[in-house]
């Protein structure tokens, strides 16, 4: 069950969103030094670190801050049950990462889709959903107070919508961000990719960071 302590990550998430986007406002349009410039990206400085967190990976294992380093990832929330910008923003990402398949596998960008509806979404069913898009796409999900926790980090929000009158308990829907968040190579939070997507646009946005961030 959603706890009762998702108004309380909502407000907080709203007002550091709101901060997050004014800032980029006056800034995020300005070329950060020592990065290219990018076109749908919007980078911002300095990059923000991540509180800990451990999410259920689509095999089982554990995602930890450590194993998001070493690549540029872009991270979604969403549900599989999603009727509409789910699925469309997992295929328009699966266009951006058939751009990055040359790219060395140790430094390629990569999509981790976050499932917030874990009452219903096990971590084989995400699996199976965000690798019907794409191979190289990570999905996670973890329990509501983690996801809470992992959300507000970023920005971003979500919540429990209860079904319509008659309708069974197990048809709510799950209202959440549609930006993307942007991780850098040391699992800092370095930016926010705002809808609509272009693939094209994302796709050479992140060989152009990768390329920068090599060794």
């Amino acid at each position: 069950m959603f706890n009762r302590t998702t108004l309380v990550i909502l407000i907080a998430a709203v007002a550091a969103g709101l901060g997050l986007l004014a800032s980029q406002k006056y800034f995020g349009a300005q070329p950060v030094p020592g990065w290219p410039q990018t076109q749908a990206v919007r980078l911002f400085q300095p990059a923000r670190e991540l509180p800990e967190f451990s999410l259920r990976q689509s095999d089982g294992t554990q995602l930890v801050p450590g194993e998001l380093h070493g690549h540029w990832t872009l991270v979604f929330l969403g549900f599989t049950h999603c009727p509409d910008v789910c699925p469309m923003t997992l295929a328009q990402m699966s266009q951006a990462q058939k751009q990055w398949e040359s790219i060395p596998e140790a430094i390629r960008p990569r999509v981790l889709f976050v499932s917030v509806d874990p009452e219903r979404d096990s971590p084989g069913r995400i699996g199976e959903y965000a690798h019907a898009f794409h191979k190289d796409t990570l999905a996670a999900t973890a329990d509501v107070p983690a996801l809470e926790k992992f959300a507000a980090s970023l920005s971003m929000v979500f919540a429990k919508v209860p079904p319509a009158d008659g309708e069974p308990d197990d048809q709510y829907s799950v209202d959440h961000s549609a930006s993307m968040a942007l991780l850098d190579p040391q699992g800092r939070m370095s930016g926010l990719v705002q809808p609509p997507f272009d693939p094209n646009l994302i796709a050479a946005d992140l060989a152009a960071l990768t390329e920068a961030a090599a060794p």
